[in-house]
């Protein structure tokens, strides 16, 4: 029994919802999502109410009920609000600067770093040091968050590197001299 599988989606004003077979498209004012569901998953809609079930008790089954409900519930959530993901830069010289929709990140290498947005993702750069990834879809907006991350991961000894904002950095104490 999957708790989260077996709650019911409820689909909010503004939002519409067109189930066609295994496909679902989600479109919203933010815009529109679409996604092809497992053919094990059956999705029903009944008043503004999305239902997911399964066909069997299988443990592939089982695994893909509450992850079904939880990408479609993060479909709905994306297309009427939006996904964001906050990333702070920490080090010397090291900063951000936003050309178009394309990020010229300088990380201490000897060349600049441009970073292209995937379609669908825009960013926004308050400050020199801050990043925010926004966009429709969750998985893309982490993936490219996770991405711009790995240009330079944050170290240990100096904390220098991009972090995620809520991220805390465990500091390592360096060499001791004799």
């Amino acid at each position: 029994m999957s708790r989260i599988g077996n709650k019911p989606i409820t689909v909010p004003d503004g939002v519409e919802v067109k189930i066609d077979g295994h496909k679902i498209t989600v479109k919203g004012p933010k815009g529109t999502l679409e996604r092809e569901v497992h053919k094990n998953i059956s999705l029903e809609m009944k008043d503004n109410t999305i239902v997911v079930t399964r066909k069997n008790d299988e443990p592939q089954n089982r695994s893909l009920h509450g992850l079904t409900r939880t990408l479609i519930n993060n479909m709905i959530i994306g297309v009427k609000d939006e996904f964001s993901r906050e990333l702070q830069i920490n080090g010397v010289g090291y900063r951000v600067v936003k050309q178009g929709n394309n990020l010229n990140l300088t990380l201490g290498y000897s060349h600049p770093v441009i970073f292209e947005a995937p379609e669908g993702i825009t960013f926004d750069v308050p400050n020199p040091n801050t990043i925010i990834v926004k966009g429709i879809d969750k998985e893309l907006v982490g993936q490219t968050a996770a991405v711009i991350r790995t240009k330079r991961p944050p170290e240990v000894y100096r904390g220098k590197g991009i972090k995620y904002a809520e991220e805390v950095i465990r500091r390592k104490e360096g060499k001791t001299g004799k």
